[in-house]
């Protein structure tokens, strides 16, 4: 139903479907704050639920359920249908990384008795939003022997938190009248650590300090903090919001909410005529790149394996493949806010508990970066909605010349697959806490369920 609000029609079956879904989903967030993480969650629901990781030896039939795994950031999940892969696939793609604070190479300084961490933005985002908030530290730590360490302190109720400070009130006459991106300047987001001094009144022994309860907690020391990959991100829980509870607050749903709609759709599925797919990338906030983002060609190589299991692993039939696969990309949608309704288009906007949001193309300005979703795929997925009575709406990313945002659409465009953008719309995206609706959630996975029996009219 295009442009309904949900409850209007849920009767008390669906209300009841929504909520459950909705605890699983606030369990699978609290447990996901880094791409790691995120990770590591998929693969366990994906083992849990009959997946295996690929094995380049054993024979593959229609209905097996496989996973490629790329740097514990990159993950593929497939379901072999009946048809041969060569007549293209049914693929969903969202990403597992959120804006964040990453630690530099060399982090640990001291200044004035505290002990404090240098770090570096991940994505976009605004600076002052992160200061005096409850935040974790996730991540791992390779020493030269090869060895890792899993670091998580933050999220156990038990555990200490860290954070960054801000200038109190009564001495902020200078930085209130500083224009909104200067308020809170990118390198002065370092984190205190702790305040401890040891060795007398030596300089540098409350860094010292921290060095000695990271050996002995950790067995690392300086210098693995150069091969270390550390995040920090705040550390509340996935919460309920609103008097009603009809809405989810917590850190990283864009765009973890479709991850796990995404995730969810793929187990649910029971036999499906073309092969499935659920694309998790990495890098999508920077642009994209690396070996783990949308830009690497991991994707292409495992449908390269999948067609070397049925004889012929061509680049004619790797472009063949695509080309006759249709693809949604999976991502957060910016929701109009009732405060700031000014920058968003009334009539091309997205609204909570509205169902599913597409968008036909997304950018900024003169549709920079974008793909344009071809009009007759559009046509049949509209059709394809109405038949089965999903609640959809359409939108753009706010105003033509406000703003804008980017999804990994073109990519998937350049290998001559049918694409669209298509997620859960989204308040306070890219903040510590983003909003989403719990109706809107549900109503992705439930499309997103239905998409691996789509075929274009």
């Amino acid at each position: 139903m295009y442009k309904t609000n949900i409850y209007k029609y849920a009767d008390n079956h669906k209300k009841h479907n929504i909520t459950t879904f909705a605890e699983g989903y606030k369990a699978f967030l609290s447990l996901s704050k880094t791409e790691r993480l995120t990770f590591s969650e998929i693969e366990r629901m994906a083992k849990e639920n009959g997946f295996k990781e690929y094995d380049a030896k054993s024979s593959l039939s229609k209905g097996d359920k496989i996973y490629f795994v790329n740097r514990q950031k990159n993950i593929i999940l497939y379901k072999i249908g009946t048809q041969q892969i060569i007549n293209g696939m049914q693929i969903l793609g969202a990403h597992l990384d959120s804006p964040r604070l990453d630690l530099k190479q060399s982090p640990l300084y001291e200044a004035n008795d505290l002990a404090l961490f240098d770090t570096h933005y991940y994505g976009s985002l605004k600076n002052y939003q992160y200061v005096v908030t409850p935040m974790a530290v996730h991540g791992v730590v390779y020493k030269k022997d090869g060895t890792h360490v899993d670091i998580n302190i933050g999220e156990s109720e038990t555990d200490p938190i860290v954070g960054i400070s801000d200038v109190l009130v009564h001495l902020a006459s200078d930085q209130l009248h500083k224009v909104g991106n200067k308020i809170i300047e990118s390198e002065d987001l370092d984190v205190i650590i702790g305040s401890i001094c040891s060795d007398g009144n030596q300089k540098g022994s409350v860094k010292n300090n921290i060095l000695k309860a990271l050996a002995n907690e950790y067995g690392i020391c300086e210098e693995d903090f150069l091969s270390a990959e550390l995040e920090v991100v705040p550390a509340c829980k996935a919460r309920d919001f609103g008097f009603d509870r009809s809405m989810i607050a917590g850190y990283g749903q864009d765009d973890r909410a479709c991850v796990y709609a995404v995730l969810k759709a793929i187990i649910d599925i029971e036999n499906c005529e073309y092969t499935a797919c659920a694309l998790f990338v990495d890098k999508e906030e920077v642009g994209n790149c690396g070996a783990t983002g949308a830009e690497s060609i991991f994707f292409e190589n495992t449908i390269l394996e999948l067609l070397r299991k049925s004889g012929d692993d061509s680049i004619y039939n790797l472009r063949k493949t695509l080309s006759n696969s249709f693809m949604l990309i999976c991502d957060a949608v910016s929701a109009i806010d009732p405060i700031y309704s000014s920058v968003s288009d009334s009539n091309n906007c997205a609204k909570l508990n509205y169902g599913v949001a597409f968008e036909k193309y997304v950018g900024y300005g003169g549709k920079c970066g974008t793909n344009d979703a071809n009009p007759r795929y559009i046509a049949s997925i509209r059709n394809f909605l109405d038949s089965h009575q999903i609640f959809f709406q359409f939108a753009e990313f706010g105003k033509v010349d406000q703003g804008g945002g980017g999804t990994t659409a073109y990519i998937a465009a350049k290998q001559n697959i049918e694409v669209m953008d298509c997620g859960i719309p989204m308040l306070n995206m890219h903040s510590p806490m983003e909003i989403i609706a719990k109706a809107d959630l549900y109503e992705a996975y439930q499309f997103y369920k239905l998409f691996y029996s789509f075929s274009i009219k």
